[in-house]
């Protein structure tokens, strides 16, 4: 390989790398906790109005297709990896749009960590 190839691939090459490291990751995670509330029909200085929502299965939609599912610890904790975009968010065993869950969507951004909580009103009043 005579020295100008040699050059010509060497600069191929920290073309490729430099365009690689530039790419923008495709997908993003959100983090959060789930609360319920209230769980009483009156709120007092020293209750809590709301607790953490155990076991609840959040649904991610994206045009019109479920895209992923995250399920919240004993104390309503959720981690879900996603693609970057817009998506709606419902609760598994709810109707969509599910007007009982805040927010009802989202926006992922690649390469990001988004901490976004939800809450579930019970409708106890």
């Amino acid at each position: 390989m005579t020295s100008r190839a040699a050059a010509l691939s060497l600069a191929l090459l920290s073309l490729a790398a430099a365009g690689a490291a530039r790419a923008e990751p495709r997908g993003g995670t959100l983090v959060g906790t789930v609360t319920r509330g209230p769980i009483a029909p009156v709120c007092a200085a020293e209750q809590p109005c709301d607790e953490p929502a155990a076991h609840v299965t959040l649904v991610f939609s994206h045009a019109g297709r479920d895209s992923a599912r995250a399920t919240t610890d004993a104390e309503g904790r959720y981690r879900v990896r996603l693609a970057a975009g817009a998506y709606s968010v419902r609760r598994a065993r709810s109707a969509s749009p599910d007007r009982r869950l805040s927010p009802h969507t989202v926006r992922v951004s690649g390469g990001h960590l988004l901490r976004l909580d939800f809450s579930i009103d019970t409708g106890i009043r």
